[in-house]
């Protein structure tokens, strides 16, 4: 649970913006939360705040390597170490989040809290189990967010409106989908499995070679590409024709289309956190 009692925190404010504000409680102040830089290739050899971490790891130029080690030791110690190293991980993990939920939000009409508050507590949830001998860490919880994020805006668009004369109910918006919320959506009516999406995602979307997600996986390339060919299949079959356990009308029940932001997004976040509020925050990076 993240806390509401430091500087910046206001009763309704929104959860990722509750996120912003502690994490810049968590580096104000004499002793702020750092973690060894010397563990990290390409780390100053010292103790090195957590928005600095936040700031390194959002470089275009810092290896996926050191990400994912980067990444690894910041689970580890949420897990052990628990509330303080939880709010420096969602807040590292910020841009992201942000950019996801600004993605999901952008034409949708009413209080965005819930979703924001899915996308954070997808991310929280994928934190507390994520497979970390498995390389691209942030990328699969800013996926789990993704997908927490995007069920919730499709259970808010499937919710009648209320009419006001009481005649018929009023549908959501007709909006496309950003690949990525293509995928969640998928997944969530059995079109494709979780793991058919994260192999689909990671090596079309964010371009890691199908060899590499084979060894990692432990099985043949050869197998991966099959796999791979036949989830592809009924996802093409899925969104041509509605397949799948549970039959919607996706003009009534996608998301909001975006451009997929490129890897090579600028990355400009400040020590001192003065990004704007996040229910209006029109692009911020990817992922860290």
């Amino acid at each position: 649970m993240l806390p509401r009692n430091c500087p910046g925190i206001t009763v309704g404010s929104m959860p990722l913006d509750v996120v912003r504000s502690a994490f810049a409680w968590l580096v104000a102040g004499p002793h702020p939360v750092s973690v060894d830089g010397s563990l990290f290739d390409g780390f100053p050899d010292r103790r090195v705040r957590v928005d600095e971490v936040r700031d390194l790891l959002l470089r275009r130029t810092c290896p996926q390597s050191v990400r994912d080690a980067v990444w690894t030791h910041l689970v580890r110690l949420a897990r052990t170490e628990g509330a303080t190293w939880t709010v420096a991980c969602a807040g590292i993990a910020l841009p992201a989040l942000l950019n996801v939920a600004s993605k999901l939000t952008a034409r949708f009409a009413d209080d965005p809290s819930d979703i924001h508050s899915s996308v954070l507590t997808g991310f929280l949830a994928e934190l507390a189990t994520i497979d970390l001998s498995r390389p691209r860490v942030m990328v699969r919880l800013r996926w789990a967010a993704c997908r927490a994020g995007h069920a919730a805006l499709r259970e808010a668009l499937d919710t009648p409106a209320p009419s006001a004369i009481a005649i018929a109910s009023a549908s959501p918006t007709a909006a496309w989908g950003h690949p990525d919320f293509v995928l969640a959506r998928a997944v969530e009516d059995g079109a494709v499995s979780s793991s058919e999406a994260d192999l689909i995602g990671l090596t079309r979307l964010e371009e890691v070679p199908l060899a590499a997600v084979a060894e990692q996986r432990g099985v043949s390339y050869e197998a991966t590409k099959k796999a791979r060919q036949r989830a592809e299949r009924r996802l093409v079959l899925y969104l041509r024709d509605d397949v799948g356990p549970v039959s919607r009308n996706t003009s009534e029940s996608g998301v909001q289309g975006c451009e997929r932001q490129p890897i090579a997004s600028p990355h400009t976040s400040s020590p001192d956190v003065p990004a704007p509020p996040s229910s209006t925050t029109p692009e911020v990076p990817r992922c860290a």
